[in-house]
């Protein structure tokens, strides 16, 4: 089916998009949003089915309020068609328009899935981000979760993933799953970041007052500090998980304080006794709409947009997690905007100011926590990096050291590293990373294809004759 118009195709329904498909609505455009599961909320309002909710649901969820007051305005409303099981799977561009958007709607692993391809009037991608894990001995054991996967299945199925949990890695995101594992009756141990008590400090408390137009952070933070002292969980800083340890699943983990750089302080190690262990060192961005699109990236591997959120392709615009690593109120700002622009109307100035109150919130969540390079002296030569294609880093470093490799697609064919399944969505970041910046610049793993399995009895179907029907 082949759907013409003028309307605002909107591919997310996580915080940015929500807003987005809310805010055009508002200024009287005809909205579309494409999402591949089948709820409202994206990961950050990640809930259980409208037939499985709970009485108290709002208790695992930051933000609720916000969740119910967009999901009222977009759920109903006549010139809004939401599309749950949306998977894209090609994007054709055009110069002189917003590119064609290819879509199999239905269940992942049916037969019968249902060819559209949409050609909007504007096209707004929020696709959000992903977590990055960096890689340890033992990373690959059963029982070691990232910990958005122990938060989605806290949130989602109302599931803990252990008895005895650490947590570890670094940023402001390990603290709301620590509420979701206590709220589903694990025991956490404590919590390790990595980040040390003085660059902490340098990054949060540095001008305190460009911080005051923040201030729905404080609360959402001293709601997660009251969490972890009534339950009277310990929160470690400058330290990480360096190991896991186990056969058929983790048993145990070392802790190691760990120097400014990341680097771990010989002689600091210390074993602890778990059976899950969850480990976030932040996100990425998931970009592979936005390249196949033909929009331009900065630097770091993030989305690149001016003042109205549109990228460097005319009247495609970007939010979130794809324009820079913010959190949900940021996703939330950017959203509106781009919503707003989008359907030809001009953000309100207090928008605008908060939008750039909460980008300078995450340059001071980037200081404080951001990835530092002594990481790479935690994996042994024996680590898996890349699970797929079983590559491990010592492999990587060796193969990478006798071909004098200079470019990464020589590399992907010598190692297979970021060869497999995923395509590099875990270990390109980190191959990056020990490859070093001679040898590959940030965020190159993420140029990858579109990754949605077709059967070609499904690419058979988009042959028929398309139907032109008008957005809704």
């Amino acid at each position: 089916m082949f759907e013409q118009g003028g309307g605002v195709l909107v591919v997310g329904v996580g915080p940015a998009g929500m807003a987005a498909a809310a805010a055009a609505l508002r200024h009287g455009a005809r909205v579309t949003l494409l999402e591949a599961g089948y709820n409202l909320g994206g990961q950050y309002w990640r809930h259980l089915a409208h037939e499985r909710r709970g009485a108290q649901e709002h208790r695992l969820h930051h933000g609720w309020s916000t969740f119910q007051r967009l999901r009222d305005e977009i759920s109903g409303h006549p010139d809004c068609d939401v599309v749950f099981g949306a998977s894209v799977w090609a994007i054709d561009r055009h110069d002189d328009a917003p590119p064609v958007v290819h879509v199999m709607v239905g269940a992942p692993d049916g037969t019968d899935r249902e060819p559209r391809s949409y050609t909007p009037g504007r096209l707004i991608l929020a696709t959000g981000g992903q977590e990055r894990t960096l890689p340890f001995p033992g990373w690959d054991l059963p029982g070691v979760f990232t910990a958005g996967a122990a938060q989605a299945l806290a949130k989602g199925e109302r599931v803990a993933v252990g008895r005895r949990v650490l947590v570890a890695g670094a940023g402001p995101f390990l603290l709301p799953v620590v509420s979701s594992l206590i709220r589903t009756g694990a025991t956490v141990v404590g919590v390790a970041e990595a980040s040390g008590r003085s660059r902490l400090t340098r990054g949060w408390l540095t001008r305190p007052w460009e911080l005051a137009s923040a201030s729905s952070k404080a609360g959402e933070l001293g709601g997660y500090l009251k969490d972890l002292v009534r339950h009277r969980v310990p929160y470690w800083t400058g330290q990480t998980v360096v190991a896991a340890h186990g056969t058929d699943r983790v048993h145990s983990v070392t802790l190691a304080a760990l120097h400014p750089d990341w680097t771990r302080v010989e002689g600091s190690e210390r074993v602890v006794e778990v059976d899950a262990v969850c480990v976030s060192h932040g996100f990425v961005p998931r970009t592979e709409l936005a390249i196949a699109a033909g929009c331009q990236l900065d630097e770091q591997g993030f989305v690149t947009t001016d003042a109205g959120q549109q990228t460097s392709v005319p009247n495609v615009y970007s939010a979130g997690e794809l324009t820079g690593i913010g959190g949900a109120d940021l996703a939330l700002a950017e959203g509106e905007v781009a919503g707003t622009t989008a359907a030809g109307g001009v953000p309100r100035p207090l928008l605008v100011g908060q939008r750039k109150a909460l980008r300078n919130f995450a340059t001071r969540l980037e200081a404080a926590h951001g990835i530092r390079p002594g990481w790479q002296t935690w994996p042994d030569p024996g680590t898996m990096l890349c699970r797929c294609e079983d590559v491990t880093v010592g492999e990587l470093r060796d193969i990478a050291a006798k071909t004098r490799s200079r470019g990464l697609r020589s590399l992907k064919l010598t190692t297979r590293a970021g060869l497999g399944v995923c395509q590099g969505r875990t270990c390109g970041r980190n191959v990056e990373d020990l490859l070093g910046p001679n040898l590959l610049q940030a965020g190159r793993t993420s140029r990858r294809p579109i990754a949605t399995p077709v059967r070609l009895g499904e690419l058979a179907a988009t042959l028929t004759p398309e139907r032109e029907d008008p957005l809704p």
